[in-house]
């Protein structure tokens, strides 16, 4: 059987589809960011970056940078193995405190990314929790759904930040059965922020633990960085708070916190724990320097919810449309996966403005857009360019403008 065969006509309908996925290839530039090289067939370019999940920079602060050089000079390079075989360093141990510390938490449990700490905390909550029922908010991400799969838990979606919903649904399941309400903060397309308090009432009223993902809050969020939760003063009342070392605090990894229970629990049993390799000691005193500094530091929030508002600001200046929410997600709708892959190719042949398009199945079909993520570190001049450069690449595709 000829598999590149069977390989090649699914890749090609993709492709007919306006949905194949290319990659930039990109060469980030120390201490210049959102600058970056962008390698192509006629050489090497700057290009500015639009659409990076290192939303404050962090990645080349240089806080972080000494904090990850000092620890290779004094580890070395690998963990050395699984955290249960050798690969549990001192420094897993610290930043593991830092984050208890951060979400008002007994513990924390640190994973190799933060896909694979919702996929691995989901699955081994449903399928450890006798006749547990996991209620998943309608736009959860992947990551939260390949793990509610995995568990084999009974499985009940409530419609997207919808409490009523949720409470009619917890309402009619059996009083005794262990429930796990799993939703996020800040959602990562359409950048929406949950009723968290308003969640968490009615998770409380059934009985039901609360599992909230704060990937793209923390950091940004709280006067220490925790987060939505923090910002809202209701981190105490959530039983499980998940967030992640590689958006705004500018490394990688992924973690869990809560009782000192529940992170034995997940130590103990999560596949996705004890299995797979400890991340770089490095990288954790690395995200313990971001995280300790962002504590400390609420300059780099105030600056990027600047600049948050002067692109939308703009965007409705030129009437270009985007989509409301109450985060720092700019998402610029185009609607078409054909026109939102063309003008991405032309912002960066024309311009030199790197954004991926977001086509589906990240998104569903007929809202696809461009994702602009403005940083502290993007200018005022680089703001105007970028839309300048869309209000130009607009008239040119003939497309429609926001109604004032």
């Amino acid at each position: 059987m000829d598999f590149d065969a069977l390989f090649t006509t699914q890749l090609d309908a993709l492709k007919a589809e306006g949905n194949y996925r290319y990659f930039a290839e990109l060469e980030r530039k120390c201490g210049k960011f959102p600058k970056a090289a962008n390698h192509g067939e006629d050489g090497v370019r700057d290009v500015t970056v639009w659409c990076s999940n290192d939303y404050l920079g962090m990645g080349q602060h240089p806080k972080v940078i000494a904090a990850m050089t000092e620890a290779v000079q004094r580890c070395g390079t690998g963990a050395g193995g699984t955290r249960n075989i050798s690969g549990t360093n001192h420094d897993h141990l610290l930043l593991e405190a830092e984050l208890a510390d951060l979400h008002g938490k007994e513990a924390a449990l640190l994973f190799t990314s933060g896909y694979v700490s919702n996929w691995a905390a989901l699955s081994t909550l449903g399928s450890r929790l006798p006749d547990c029922v996991i209620l998943s908010d309608a736009g959860n991400h992947a990551s939260m759904i390949e793990g509610i799969r995995h568990s084999r838990a009974q499985k009940v979606i409530w419609k997207h930040n919808d409490v009523a919903d949720l409470e009619a649904k917890l309402a009619a399941l059996p009083a005794n059965a262990p429930k796990i309400v799993a939703f996020e903060s800040v959602y990562s397309m359409d950048g929406d922020v949950a009723p968290i308090r308003e969640i968490v009432e009615v998770a409380e009223r059934y009985g039901a633990m609360t599992y909230l993902d704060e990937v793209h809050a923390v950091g940004l969020y709280g006067p220490r960085g925790g987060g939505i939760s923090e910002r809202e003063g209701i981190a105490d009342r959530i039983t499980l708070i998940e967030g992640t070392l590689g958006k705004a605090f500018g490394v990688v990894g992924g973690y869990i916190t809560g009782s000192a229970a529940l992170c034995d629990f997940i130590r103990s049993f999560a596949s996705g724990f004890i299995f797979t390799t400890a991340l770089p000691p490095a990288v954790a005193a690395a995200a313990r320097a971001s995280i300790r500094h962002l504590k400390e530091s609420g300059d780099e929030r105030r600056r990027h919810q600047a600049q948050v508002a002067r692109l939308r600001a703009e965007l409705d200046r030129a009437g270009i449309p985007h989509m409301r929410n109450e985060s720092h997600i700019v998402p610029v709708m185009i609607k078409d996966p054909v026109k939102t892959r063309m003008l991405a190719d032309y912002l960066m042949e024309e311009w030199g403005i790197y954004v991926q398009p977001i086509n589906y199945p990240t998104v569903p079909k007929g809202t696809e857009r461009l994702r602009f993520t403005p940083s502290p570190l993007h200018t005022d001049a680089e703001i105007d360019r970028l839309v300048v450069a869309l209000s130009h690449l607009w008239k040119q595709c003939a497309l429609a403008h926001a109604v004032a």
